[in-house]
């Protein structure tokens, strides 16, 4: 009798660290609505950078030949940098919140 409970109470001990680490591994996943917007973002910053590098160097050419303003250059450029930097500024915004 008494090997009989020794073994149970060594599985017990066993499990019950596993057993109490079950829900917190049942939160960590992450919500299918943020799975597929982080796949999206990737899709889309993988198809928009060859065409972000090619507008760069088209409006610079133009911009060269005096077809169009630096300035016009110049906010492309920005504007491109905050598309491409939008998950970094979204996380510095959140951190100044709290959120």
């Amino acid at each position: 009798m008494s090997h009989v409970s020794t073994k149970f109470t060594k599985a017990a001990l066993t499990v019950l660290p596993l057993l109490l680490l079950a829900p917190g591994l049942a939160l960590a996943q992450a919500s299918p609505f943020m799975t597929g917007a982080t796949a999206l973002q990737t899709n889309i910053l993988a198809w928009l950078t060859p065409v972000a590098v090619i507008l760069v160097m088209v409006l610079g050419g133009m911009a060269m030949a005096n077809r169009i303003s630096w300035g016009w250059c110049l906010a492309a450029i920005l504007g491109i940098a905050i598309a491409f930097g939008a998950p970094q500024i979204v996380t510095w915004v959140r951190g100044m919140f709290g959120v």
